[in-house]
């Protein structure tokens, strides 16, 4: 197995917490090489780009980059800067970072990626999080960062049986935390993070010191005045975001219905790996000249692929896909009531989904509103000073 030996000693003792290192084995990243060798590759219809899916021309290069440039142990020894653990929680062994601040007062932030993400996401926001003081802040924006990655995902374990549901990761999550000593935190996150944080705050509110989501989702409220109440500029926003999405729900269809074929062929092929998860990355960041915009232009080639390398190097595209289904088939155990835990959002133009904050505020204790400029989907790597910013912000309102 291509991580550490740690795993192995979690068995004996099943509430043990025990250090973890990333090591992928050098014939792992020599068989990966020699795929790339051997990849086939698609043509393209002359005159398009990123209209059908992955453009042509960028995946070769990116692939020729994965294949000849791109050094996995200098990323690798980036991510193990980070202090790294293993529990196992209900039978399923976790992989989490947690980085605790010096400052006393800080903060414990459960910090939740979503798909096609990974911890990575979030390699350049843990430091200033953790120690503010090193990179520019004050101690008194300190938090303790726990970034676990979630069941089925990069060095957690994968579930060997059906359910787990959103709903289900934010109970697993919450025990993480109850195991860390961790009596009250607060929570961050977007994608499938900002659900399971959702959860989370629907189940244990009284736990919770505050809820930070750079993605907001809340249903129509059921008083007219507020359902109606929508400013010209959001109208306009909330809009132009659902046309775009209309056109970007094909993955869901497929990872929601069959993501045992499509694992198939992504679990064998790190070329149609990349392809499925750079398109995401294309078509949900802020790009400068939109839809045909150079992607190299917000993201490098190495912060892509570190985070495709770990799908690839854990082989847990599968098991990370199967949340769209077991999302749509396994019903939540609680519904969502009004969500009694400050909340403050982040909303970044390129966002998937909008909604009106008339909306927000029917469904959240609304403390905080923040519209960015720019940025989008992958906003702890895309815009990171702005993210962390925002972050700090909120929780400065209720640190008072």
């Amino acid at each position: 197995m291509p991580i550490s030996r740690n795993v192995d000693r979690l068995a004996a003792n099943a509430d043990s917490i025990l250090p973890f290192s990333i090591s992928i084995e050098d014939t792992v990243i020599s068989d990966l090489r020699e795929r790339l060798e051997r990849t086939r590759l698609p043509d393209q219809l002359e005159g398009s780009s990123w209209e059908y899916g992955t453009e042509l021309d960028y995946l070769k290069a990116l692939l020729d980059y994965w294949q000849h440039d791109f050094d996995w142990r200098a990323q690798e020894s980036m991510l193990n800067a980070f202090d790294h653990y293993m529990t196992v929680i209900d039978d399923l062994s976790l992989h989490f970072i947690h980085q605790q601040s010096a400052n006393e007062e800080a903060i414990p932030l459960l910090l939740v990626h979503g798909w096609p993400g990974s911890v990575s996401e979030f390699s350049k926001i843990i430091g200033p999080m953790a120690d503010p003081e090193a990179h520019d802040g004050i101690a008194a924006d300190s938090f303790h960062v726990i970034a676990p990655s979630l069941p089925g995902f990069g060095f957690s374990g994968k579930p060997t049986q059906p359910g787990m549901n959103p709903e289900k990761i934010a109970l697993l999550l919450a025990k993480l935390m109850q195991r860390l000593g961790y009596e009250r935190y607060a929570l961050a996150g977007g994608d499938w993070g900002a659900i399971i944080n959702w959860h989370l705050a629907n189940h244990f509110p009284e736990r919770l010191i505050g809820l930070h989501s750079n993605m907001m989702l809340a249903g129509q409220p059921d008083d007219p005045s507020q359902r109606d109440q929508i400013e010209p500029e959001e109208a306009v926003l909330v809009q132009a975001r659902r046309a775009f999405m209309r056109n970007e729900i094909g993955y869901q269809q497929i990872q929601g219905t069959k993501p045992q074929t499509l694992g198939y062929s992504l679990a064998d092929s790190p070329a149609g790996l990349a392809a499925w998860i750079v398109e995401k990355f294309h078509g949900w960041s802020d790009l400068d000249q939109g839809p045909d915009g150079n992607l190299d232009e917000v993201f490098t080639k190495d912060e892509l692929l570190t985070n495709i390398s770990i799908y690839w190097f854990t082989n847990t595209i599968t098991s990370s896909t199967r949340i769209y289904y077991e999302n749509r088939n396994v019903p939540a155990s609680k519904p969502f009531g009004f969500i009694d835990v400050p909340t403050g959002a982040a909303i970044f133009p390129a966002e998937l989904y909008m909604v009106p904050r008339a909306w927000a505020e029917a469904a959240f204790d609304l403390r905080h509103w923040t519209v960015m400029e720019k940025g989008g989907h992958f906003a702890a790597l895309e815009q990171p000073v702005l993210y962390l910013e925002d972050v700090r912000n909120f929780f400065q309102l209720l640190r008072q």
